[in-house]
This record gives C-alpha cells, sequence and structure tokens, in this order.
C-alpha cells in the first residue's frame, strides 16, 4: 500500500463541519475554504489563535501545509471544528503528541447545540409570558 501524501480529518462542533488535509511536506500555509486563514478570519483575533492553538502547543507551527474546508455554523464553530481536526491530524502523523492535545482539551469533539424549539413554547423552553387577565 503507497504512502499518503496527506493525512485527513474531520473536525466537528455544532452545526459546523471541517474537513483537514495535513500535508507533512509544506512551509506552514493554512487555507480555509481556499483562502488564507488570516483573511478568512479576519474579523475576530481569538478565531485565528483557536486554528494555531493545536500547532502552537504541539511546537509544529510552521512545518505543515493545512487545507480546510469548513460550511455549516458561525464563525466561531468553525474555528473550533478546525481545532478539533488539526488536533485530531497532528495525532495521526504522530501519537507521542496525544497526551499534549488531550491536556488542552483539543481531542474533546464539544457535543454542546442548540436544542430544538417545542410547540407552544417561544424557544426550547421558555414559555409564553402567563397573563392573570
Amino acid at each position: 500500500m503507497a504512502k499518503k501524501e496527506f493525512i485527513q480529518t474531520i473536525g466537528r462542533r455544532k452545526t459546523a463541519v471541517a474537513v483537514v488535509k495535513l500535508f507533512p511536506k509544506g512551509k506552514g500555509e493554512i487555507l480555509v475554504n481556499e483562502k488564507d486563514f488570516k483573511e478568512y478570519f479576519k474579523d475576530n483575533f481569538v478565531f485565528r489563535k483557536n486554528v494555531l492553538a493545536p500547532l502552537e502547543i504541539t511546537e509544529n507551527l510552521g512545518k505543515f501545509k493545512i487545507e480546510v474546508l469548513v460550511s455549516g455554523g458561525g464563525k466561531n464553530a468553525q474555528s473550533e471544528a478546525i481545532r478539533l481536526g488539526i488536533a485530531r491530524a497532528l495525532v495521526e502523523l504522530n501519537p507521542e503528541l496525544r497526551p499534549k492535545l488531550k491536556a488542552a482539551g483539543f481531542l474533546k469533539r464539544d457535543p454542546r447545540a442548540k436544542e430544538r424549539k417545542k410547540f407552544g413554547l417561544k424557544r426550547a423552553r421558555r414559555a409564553p409570558q402567563w397573563q392573570k387577565r
């Protein structure tokens, strides 16, 4: 079986799904939906920090080329989905990085999502305002 030229993983958060391709032979470029990640997340510094966090913690910043296709959710959920995808790819590439990433909480899929609205209510649990008369 031929050795793959990249590692593909999936990260999810709320309704956001990120398909991450990590190329071991790269010069540190990160593309999100075919744009540079700094341009894609230009409106908020925290989103860019989320994307870089697994690379910073494992001291792999600038060593890989990363391509991401992300859809659904908002920008925050997308950045956290990308973070999970990158962390999973790094563990697949080098299993010795697992303890560092696990301690930082980057390998756990955050299960919190918006609860569905129930009939007769305004939102998931918010009841209509009660009136005495």
